[in-house]
């Protein structure tokens, strides 16, 4: 996905809400293997879900912080 606002392709707080809030279905996936493989990814993801748990319509986010709570360590 290409971000609006971003010039480059690191997995930064920004690209991973940007992909998470408007990403399709291979943005995901992409975003699904970063995290598998890289933890500073998964860190990303949670503290960029934790902003938006309170709100239980954010269902993409979470579904996020689930998905990556239940990744082995």
């Amino acid at each position: 996905m290409i971000h609006r606002h971003l010039n480059h392709s690191d997995w930064t707080l920004a690209a991973v809400d940007d992909v998470i809030a408007r990403g399709r279905l291979d943005d995901w996936k992409e975003l699904r293997d970063a995290a598998v493989s890289r933890a500073d990814v998964r860190d990303r993801i949670l503290r960029i879900c934790a902003a938006h748990l309170a709100d239980p319509y954010a269902q993409r986010y979470h579904f996020w912080d689930h998905y990556v709570r239940k990744q082995p360590a």
